[in-house]
């Protein structure tokens, strides 16, 4: 069980880190939201997991309310996320924010 845990939070690291890269790299507001809805979403979603999993490692009554309290917690943010980027693009759109175009090249 220590074995998959371990493998689910390196999965979710990789998802954060990947998240974290295309806030920086991405060139605008719409775009960059989209890794950060994403990969934040599966990175919590692997590593609350992880944590769900090694908490009821031990199986008792204690152990498994608690795995299913991280699995409520996982449930609501996996609702509650993807509403909050439509919220904040939706926002974006209202106050007029252009969408980022790429430039046509110069001819030498």
């Amino acid at each position: 069980m220590n074995i998959i845990a371990t493998v689910l939070l390196i999965i979710g690291l990789v998802f954060f880190t990947g998240g974290a890269v295309g806030i920086i790299r991405f060139p605008d507001f719409y775009s960059r939201l989209h890794p950060a809805g994403k990969l934040d979403t599966a990175g919590l979603v692997t590593t609350m997991g992880a944590l769900a999993l090694y908490t009821a490692s031990p199986f008792t009554l204690t152990t498994l309310i608690t795995a299913v309290k991280i699995i409520l917690i996982v449930v609501f943010v996996f609702i509650t996320s993807p509403t909050a980027t439509h919220a904040i693009i939706d926002a974006g759109v209202r106050a007029g924010l252009p969408p980022w175009r790429k430039e046509p090249e110069a001819d030498s």
